[in-house]
């Protein structure tokens, strides 16, 4: 109890660190970890800061922090390290990025909750049952999307949730929906874009010859698979390899990516930097 996380952007300037560290010192909060980075092609200054305060409210460390944040332009935020966030998971028909989700968060790797699974597929149901989520069938179709996706911003309001992960969910959000959800939606997909598009884009990789197969976790945004990127892995292939093995060498990809582009964002490691993200691991 008692440790929170600070993060703000702002204007480049002298005496930022100063500030920070004097209010935190005012109001008997310990500096535990700060990390910070000045954007030279932008002119701005990212930092976050964890401090044990204890005695202290979120909603007191806020208010007090207005006056600082006002003198230097910041955008920022407090957030409480003993609230565990809430995740809400989109499926299709794919289980490997859900299975390690519940994986990480019920052996303690992963410090968030998982309050629910949406599909537009009922397949997953039992899985979600077995691990004691709630299971929510959205069918989705050219004629259902507006009031699909309305269904699933009621959920997220009574679910109060705060982060929506598309653990390969095949349908494309509107961009109302990514509005909605912006800064608190992620992504999951093969790096093969935008070479290998539409179905089985691992054959179509075997049939070129690739030597590399890759991840990409990423924020949702209207530009389809182009948000900003939180992390990206890859494993070298050859000429021995089937399709079905890079099918298998790319699942394994997209669960530790999602998994650390999930993860790092309940510890509030990812500021938002234009069209690029600075994370502070």
């Amino acid at each position: 109890m008692g440790d929170f996380v600070l993060r703000l952007d702002c204007p480049d300037q002298l005496g930022i660190v100063h500030a920070v560290s004097a209010y935190l010192h005012e109001v008997g909060g310990n500096i535990v970890d700060s990390r910070q980075f000045a954007e030279p092609s932008t002119g701005r200054f990212l930092m976050r800061v964890r401090t044990h305060a204890p005695g202290l409210t979120v909603e007191e460390l806020r208010a007090g922090f207005g006056p600082v944040a006002e003198k230097y332009d910041m955008t920022w935020r407090f957030d409480d390290l003993a609230v565990r966030p809430r995740i809400l998971v989109m499926v299709s028909k794919y289980a490997h990025c859900l299975s390690d989700l519940f994986y990480r968060v019920e052996n303690g790797d992963l410090r968030a909750d998982i309050v629910g699974v949406v599909s537009n597929h009922p397949d997953l149901e039992g899985l979600s049952a077995f691990h004691g989520a709630k299971f929510h069938h959205i069918p989705i179709s050219a004629a259902t999307r507006a009031s699909a996706e309305a269904r699933l911003l009621e959920l997220v309001e009574a679910e109060r949730v705060d982060l929506v992960v598309l653990a390969r969910y095949m349908q494309i959000l509107s961009d109302d929906l990514c509005t909605a959800l912006s800064g608190r939606a992620i992504n999951i997909h093969h790096s093969f874009l935008p070479s290998f598009k539409g179905a089985r884009p691992y054959h179509q990789a075997y049939d070129r010859g690739v030597k590399i197969v890759g991840a990409t976790a990423h924020y949702v945004t209207g530009d389809l698979d182009e948000g900003p990127i939180i992390e990206q892995e890859v494993a070298r292939v050859d000429h021995t390899n089937t399709p079905e093995d890079l099918v298998a060498i790319g699942r394994d990809l997209e669960r530790t990516t999602l998994a650390r582009a999930v993860r790092w964002h309940v510890e509030h490691r990812i500021l938002l930097n234009a069209h690029r993200t600075v994370i502070f691991k």
